[in-house]
């Protein structure tokens, strides 16, 4: 037996801020020391916001400078790897014996990105930016590169992660599997029944587990979203945090219209008892016919000779 506990946090950003929602996460500190997870994974954007419903005062052909302003007020609630917000996290880690996935928007000189945050049960950091911004996030957050997609040595196993739509990337999720993961993080704010079963079919198709996390937002405060975009009584967010086994089974979750842990204990020997018939980047990847070529370089603005 190889036996660990794998858990998700669903909660959402406050309205007061990062900060608050930092404040909010530690207060979580016993509820996942008593999980004795040894991963716990966070929702997308979760320390700097998902701004649903926001357009930046941007149409095609022009924008206003009352988005330019939302924009700034949104940036300037992201956060810095390097930063104290990050700090916080890795004494939540250590202080909790286990590895953490996060997501975060990070600056990075005046572009925002979507990222996945590591940070391992002994305080070591690593992230992952999300590749490809979907629809309308394309107007706040840059695209990652192919140097942050990293596999991560936990305690839990072999950890990844694909935000949200990156998770239907199909070459994505081949450069990914060949890395070898135990466990498939997926943070989102995609709360669709059409969710539950990606998520079903990823830990199968992959035989790891996996762990979504989803943001939990209640309905939109007074005036902050007309009804006609969206109903006055129905949560932005409505969660869908789950568990999955590498045979495509429901451990734990989905957890819906609440904050709340969920928690499964798995056997990471079921891996290869899963890939026993199907490995997807083993004896069923076919590399004779099939080639995969992933640039992992990093894309600065500029290099020097």
């Amino acid at each position: 037996m190889n036996k660990r506990i794998i858990a998700a946090l669903q909660l959402g950003s406050s309205v007061d801020g990062t900060a608050a929602t930092l404040a909010r996460i530690v207060s979580f500190k016993q509820a996942i020391q008593d999980s004795h997870c040894d991963l716990l994974v966070l929702p997308e954007a979760l320390l700097g916001g998902y701004p649903k419903g926001s357009d930046f005062g941007t149409r095609v052909g022009y924008r206003t400078e009352q988005g330019r302003e939302e924009y700034l007020a949104y940036f300037q609630q992201a956060i810095e790897i390097d930063g104290p917000e990050v700090q916080a996290l890795t004494e939540l880690a250590i202080m909790c014996n286990t590895s953490i996935v996060i997501g975060i928007i990070e600056r990075g000189g005046s572009t925002l990105y979507c990222t996945a945050l590591f940070i391992t049960q002994n305080g070591e950091v690593n992230k992952h930016r999300k590749l490809m911004p979907t629809a309308s996030e394309r107007l706040i957050w840059g695209l990652g590169d192919g140097s942050t997609i990293p596999v991560v040595d936990t305690t839990a196993g072999r950890v990844g992660a694909a935000i949200c739509w990156e998770n239907y990337m199909p070459l994505l999720r081949s450069t990914m599997y060949a890395k070898g993961m135990d466990i498939w993080c997926a943070p989102t704010v995609d709360d669709r029944d059409i969710w539950q079963a990606s998520m079903r079919h990823i830990a199968y198709e992959g035989r790891n587990f996996l762990v979504s996390a989803c943001q939990y937002m209640g309905p939109p405060q007074a005036g902050d979203m007309p009804d006609h975009i969206w109903p006055a009584d129905k949560p932005l967010i409505r969660g869908g945090s789950v568990i999955v086994s590498p045979m495509g089974c429901i451990l734990a979750g989905p957890l819906y219209n609440e904050e709340g842990l969920i928690s499964a204990v798995i056997d990471l020997d079921d891996i290869v008892k899963a890939r026993y018939d199907l490995d997807p980047a083993g004896h069923y990847s076919r590399p004779d016919v099939f080639k995969l070529t992933v640039d992992e370089e990093p894309r600065p603005a500029y290099k020097t000779q």
